[in-house]
């Protein structure tokens, strides 16, 4: 058997063809099984809030602990901070791709502007 980590790599043509609710279900289904999801094109503002309040709802003692997330960002250079990206205070555009992945196996160690690095282990 392969030991590791899977990576799911999404396209924008896929998510495109999804509702917010789908692309959130995908997302949470695949990050609880221990999987690193990458997204091209990241989740709008909205869908990020929606992704953060329903991990919140599913996290639980000894199971689920829940997502870390990152976003390249994206060449518009409008960053606002992430209140305002999450509850509206400007128009800013999702990321060019977004890294999620299970809290306990997923660490961004550096986000600079035109690159991400990241630490991932293999579920335990």
């Amino acid at each position: 058997m392969i030991q590791g980590v899977q990576i799911d790599m999404l396209s924008s043509d896929r998510l495109s063809r999804m509702t917010s609710m789908e692309k959130i279900r995908l997302i949470l289904d695949d990050v609880r099984q221990g999987y690193i999801v990458v997204l091209e094109k990241g989740l709008t503002p909205e869908e990020q809030g929606k992704l953060l309040e329903s991990t919140m709802m599913e996290i639980s003692p000894g199971g689920f602990s829940g997502i870390e997330i990152e976003t390249y960002p994206s060449t518009s250079g409008s960053e606002g901070g992430l209140f305002s990206k999450l509850f509206g205070g400007g128009k800013a555009p999702a990321g060019r791709l977004m890294v999620i992945g299970p809290v306990d196996q997923l660490k961004m160690l550096t986000r600079e502007k035109d690159r991400l690095i990241a630490w991932a282990s293999a579920a335990q």
